[in-house]
């Protein structure tokens, strides 16, 4: 496999996935696992919650690369982690994206590594977003609200999908099939 970023080598994609605390957080090995199979260079960031529904371990095995999910851990002292991470990605997937996270992504909010590399993003690179929860929390105007506040700053929402939810209820609210995701993924890396 050819080197990210190394002069005389073709250029590999770096993605930021950023994974927030949700059931489907689970879903986010296999995603890793896909996209690294692509030759996508693939840079985890995890909320203290996703870290209840899988390990760092998992993902950093599978995507070759540290797992980021401290905002205070800063490993080299010439550089600050989440602006660094911002300005090297050339696609940036909150994947399963929480109400939570949805809202403070919405109103700015920085309070940890997830939040904070999202607001030093350029405004150029591509943002997308899959929520996952309860239906009844996703049809929540508040919610409405923050994804349509997200859109108008240029994220996509990847729609999640109808069925039987963890919780028992039937509705919209799963995180959209994983070769749904990839597919959204390689066409906001096309544009």
């Amino acid at each position: 496999m050819l080197k990210p970023y190394m002069k005389g080598y073709a250029m590999t994609k770096r993605i930021i996935l950023a994974v927030s605390g949700s059931i489907s957080a689970y879903k986010s090995a296999d995603l890793t696992s896909k996209l690294k199979k692509k030759g996508y260079d693939i840079h985890v960031i995890m909320t203290e919650s996703a870290q209840s529904f899988i390990t760092p371990l998992t993902l950093q095995a599978l995507s070759k690369n540290p797992v980021h999910s401290d905002v205070m851990e800063e490993k080299l002292a010439e550089r600050i982690n989440h602006i660094d991470l911002a300005k090297k990605t050339d696609l940036f997937i909150v994947a399963p994206a929480s109400a939570n996270t949805i809202a403070k992504l919405a109103h700015g909010m920085a309070d940890n590594m997830l939040t904070a590399t999202a607001l030093a993003l350029p405004s150029t690179t591509p943002k997308l977003i899959a929520p996952a929860m309860n239906t009844k929390m996703y049809e929540n105007p508040l919610t409405k609200k923050n994804l349509k506040i997200l859109q108008e700053v240029g994220y996509q929402e990847i729609l999640p999908k109808s069925g039987l939810l963890a919780c028992g209820d039937t509705g919209r609210g799963a995180l959209a099939d994983i070769s749904v995701i990839i597919e959204s993924i390689d066409n906001a890396l096309t544009k």
